[in-house]
C-alpha cells in the first residue's frame, strides 16, 4: 500500500478490490487533476475526500501512478547530531525536513547530501540507512505535479552556525530534541510524520 499526499489528504494505491469507506477507482482509469481539484475543494469545505486507486500488479500500480502526472525526484534527510537531536527547517509557515531535486545523472544519495547541506548549512554528513519513499502532489507553473521523495536517515558531527537557505523560502534551521521535534510536528506534514514512528509522536 502507498499514499499520495494532496496537501494532507492521503490517496491509499493498492492492489486491494476493496477499502472499506474508500472509493475505488482503477488506476488506468484515474483522471489525477479532476481528483485533485475534488481532493482540495473537500479540504476547503473542511469535507474527507476518501480515494483508493488500484491495480491487481504493485508494479504496475507505481507505473501508472507515474505516468499520470510529471514526476519530480527528490532526495531528503532526516539528519541526527551527536546529542540525538533532528534537523529541521521552516518553511511557508510550517516545519519540515530538508530536502530537494535531484540534478542531471546525479546520484539519489549525492542529491540528499547536497540539499541538506544546501538548505542548512550543515556538512560533513554520512547516510546510515534509507527510510522511505513518500509521494506527495504539487502545483507549478500552473500544472499538477508529483513529487517522490526518497528519504535518508543521516548523522554528523557539525556543530557550526546554522544556515537557512532565504532563496529556497526557508526561514529558519533548527536542532530540535524529541520533546521540540514533537512540538514541530504538530505544525508539519503528513508525508514527514510518516518519517516518525508513532511511538514517537504519541
Amino acid at each position: 500500500m502507498y499514499k499520495v499526499f494532496v496537501n494532507n489528504t492521503p490517496i491509499i494505491l493498492s492492489t486491494k478490490r476493496v477499502i472499506d469507506g474508500y472509493q475505488t477507482i482503477p488506476i488506468k482509469k484515474v483522471v489525477f487533476p479532476e481528483i485533485i481539484r475534488d481532493v482540495l475543494g473537500k479540504e476547503a469545505a473542511n469535507e474527507e475526500a476518501k480515494y483508493h486507486f488500484y491495480h491487481k500488479n504493485e508494479n504496475k500500480l507505481i507505473d501508472h501512478l507515474y505516468a499520470k502526472l510529471p514526476v519530480v525526484v527528490a532526495g531528503g534527510g532526516k539528519a541526527y547530531n551527536t546529542k540525538d537531536e533532528i534537523l529541521f527547517i521552516y518553511r511557508n509557515g510550517k516545519w519540515d525536513l530538508p530536502k530537494g531535486k535531484i540534478e542531471k545523472n546525479e546520484h539519489i544519495e549525492t542529491a540528499a547530501i547536497r540539499e541538506v547541506e544546501e538548505e542548512t548549512g550543515v556538512t560533513g554528513l554520512e547516510i546510515t540507512k534509507f527510510l522511505y519513499k513518500t509521494f506527495h502532489v504539487f502545483k507549478r507553473n500552473g500544472e499538477f505535479r508529483l513529487k517522490v521523495t526518497y528519504w535518508f536517515e543521516m548523522k554528523t558531527e557539525y556543530d557550526g552556525v546554522l544556515l537557512p537557505q532565504k532563496e529556497e523560502g526557508i526561514t529558519k534551521v533548527k536542532w530540535k530534541n524529541k520533546k521540540k521535534a514533537k512540538k514541530a510536528l504538530t505544525n508539519s506534514y503528513a508525508n514527514i510524520k510518516k518519517l516518525f514512528s508513532h511511538d514517537y509522536l504519541s
